[in-house]
Formats: C-alpha cells, structure tokens, sequence
C-alpha cells in the first residue's frame, strides 16, 4: 500500500517533471522501479489499483496550481473567448491565444480519452520509459537545433524580413496550433515529455523558447485538468479507499512543486535552451537501459 512517503516523493516527482521537459510518466515508471517499491510498480500498471486514485489527485493539484500561476492569462483568455463567441470573430490576442487553446488541446483530449489507460498499462515498465526518455533527449536535441538554424537565418536576413524563428504567440495560425496539439499526443508514452515535445513543435513553427514554454504550460492546464476531473470516480470509487490521506499529502506535495517549478522555468526560458534536459534525459535514459535491460 502507498505509504505518506512515498506519495509525498511521487508528488513532488510529478509537479517537477510535469513541467520541466523531462517526462512525469517516465520518472514516476522508474523511480519505484529503483527504489524498490514493488507495490507501487505492481500497481502502475494494474487495471485498477489505488495508484489510478493516486494519479487523480496529482493532475488536479498539477492544474490548480498552473491555474493559480497563469490566473490572469486565464482570466483575458476565458473573456476573450466569451466575446469572440458572441461576435464570431478573432479581434484580439487574447482570443486568437484562446482559440488557438481549444484547438491545441483537441488531438491529446481525444487520443487520451481513448488510449491513455491502454497506454499506461502496456508501456508503464521501466524499460520502455527508459527508452522513451532517451528519445524525448534526441527530440529536445532537435528543438533546439530548429531553433539555432532559425536564429542563423535571421542574422542573414534584411531588416525587412521576416525571418523564420522571430514569430511571435498570437500569430500562430489555427491548423498550426492543431499541429502542436497532434505533437503532445505521444506525451501519453511514459518518458516522451508533455511540455518538452510542445515546446519542440512550437519551436518547428518559428517560436523562441520563452513563446513556446508559455504556450505549453497553458496548453498543459486544461489537459491535466480534464484528466483529473475525468478520472475522479477512481479517488471516489473503491480504488481510493484507504490512501486517500496519503494522496492528499501527495497532491499538496505536487501542486507546491509544480508552482515553483513553473515560476522556475518561465524566467529560465528568457534566455535559455533545451540542451540541459537533452543531456539529462540522454544520460538518465542510456544508464536505466543498462540498468533494467
């Protein structure tokens, strides 16, 4: 059975690597595996077990707390598109963002309502997320190398020109952002990151690393959420019987590292790369291969 410990850890694991580009599915695959807790490995990849209840309370406290860091955004977004409703029309930024949301967040919604517990039951083994993680490194890699030939073009063009790389958040078309919503479907595999393949695909369409992290971590909000409110039978049902305070103490856990790591990671990403967590992911993946295979 899940003890406080353990939630506490798996929580903290979770608000962290939800956001940074390093896979919260992979990392909570393999910490257990390492740390040899077997209930918790048995029950990540039962059909039912208490660590579906477990999840529930993760992704809400996950939202909550990107809510609260983004509750402004949020705010203009939710009127913008209240008014574009009643117009049927896009007139500012703040509603181009929120559509440009809903359609984003389209593709992940149905894929994950469809396969995300098939998903979680075949490949929630440490070998498959290690592998996983290794490819989420080389599609960080590859991020930012888009980004470095974005950035060389620039320099060779007249001021007059708009280089690719220079974009800007609110001139993303609409099949643009469905594309980027298709991108963050293979988040359901453990150890491909739900942030860092967004960011990726934001930076294939000719935006800097700051546009792409914000644009991710909103489009991250109402995924997280629709899970955690999807799944709530489960923390209700039988499955969360006699865990419940532990997956309380989980979820204050995850929701508190999750803010700081997004205040953390919305400054780093002003002047920063992906490179980092490339190498981390490169470096972690390789040694759980060789360690579980």
């Amino acid at each position: 059975m899940l003890t406080f410990f353990q939630a506490i850890i798996l929580g903290i694991l979770q608000g962290v690597t939800e956001l940074f580009p390093v896979s919260s599915l992979g990392h909570s695959v393999i910490l257990p595996q390492l740390l040899g807790w077997t209930d918790v490995v048995v029950a990540q990849s039962a059909s039912e077990s208490y660590f579906l209840a477990f999840l529930v309370g993760l992704h809400v406290a996950t939202a909550l707390a990107l809510l609260f860091f983004y509750r402004s955004t949020w705010a203009r977004i939710v009127r913008g598109l209240i008014a574009s409703l009643r117009t049927r029309r896009i007139e500012t930024a703040d509603q181009r963002l929120g559509w440009l949301l809903v359609v984003a967040t389209i593709p992940a919604g149905l894929v994950g309502l469809l396969l995300e517990h098939t998903l979680r039951v075949v490949f929630a083994k440490p070998l498959a997320a290690a592998g996983f993680l290794v490819v989420n490194g080389l599609i960080l890699l590859f991020g930012d190398w888009i980004r470095r030939r974005a950035e060389v073009r620039r320099v060779g063009a007249t001021r007059a020109t708009t280089a690719a790389g220079d974009r800007r958040l609110d001139t993303l078309g609409l099949r643009e952002a469905g594309a980027i919503g298709v991108a963050q479907v293979f988040a359901l595999l453990p150890g491909i990151s739900r942030s860092g393949i967004t960011m990726v695909a934001g930076l294939a369409r000719g935006l800097d690393h700051e546009d792409s992290a914000h644009f991710s971590f909103l489009l991250a909000t109402p995924i997280i959420l629709a899970a955690g409110v999807y799944k709530l039978p489960d923390l209700l049902g039988p499955n969360g019987d006699g865990v419940r305070l532990q997956i309380l103490a989980g979820s204050v856990a995850a929701g508190l590292a999750a803010y700081l790591s997004v205040r953390f990671l919305t400054r780093y990403f002003t002047t920063r790369t992906l490179a980092p967590f490339a190498v981390y992911c490169l470096v972690v993946g390789v040694l759980a291969i060789v360690r579980f295979a």
